[in-house]
């Protein structure tokens, strides 16, 4: 039983007199309500904080999208172009065996005795490592789809 008195007496903040007790009350709780304002501008700043990061989040997303708008408008306009490029390359390769055979037609003709001299065409397309003109290679740029 005296252990338990003691608990009460020590839990008084060693007997002190009423008012020091009623002097550390009132500065614990002006303690107490300044670490609650603290602690809610604190979360009104990290609040804040995060509503600026998400709205600038957004802002980088629209732009984002944007420019893969941007480029998918590029690369359509490429592989349409890259298609007639391949048609008119399926045309110019038909022309050219028209014209190879009309000229076979025209040597097995002449070799009855009419010599002619045969102008040689050659096909770029067949063998395009021997270009008769010089070759410079196309360098890819970094905003070559911005334009």
């Amino acid at each position: 039983m005296a252990s338990i008195q003691r608990a009460a007496v020590s839990s008084g903040s060693e007997g002190g007199d009423p008012a020091t007790l009623d002097e550390r009350k009132r500065k614990r709780m002006i303690s107490n309500r300044e670490s609650a304002r603290r602690s809610r501008l604190r979360k009104q700043k990290l609040l804040e904080d995060l509503t600026e990061e998400v709205n600038r989040l957004q802002g980088a997303s629209k732009d984002i999208i944007e420019t893969i708008k941007k480029k998918e408008d590029a690369y359509l306009k490429m592989e349409s172009a890259n298609n007639i490029l391949r048609a008119q390359t399926v045309e110019l390769t038909d022309r050219l065996q028209s014209l190879n055979s009309i000229i076979k037609r025209a040597e097995e003709v002449n070799g009855n005795g009419f010599a002619s001299e045969k102008p040689q065409i050659s096909d770029p397309l067949m063998n395009p490592w021997q270009l008769n003109y010089p070759f410079h290679p196309l360098m890819a740029s970094p905003d070559m789809f911005l334009r």
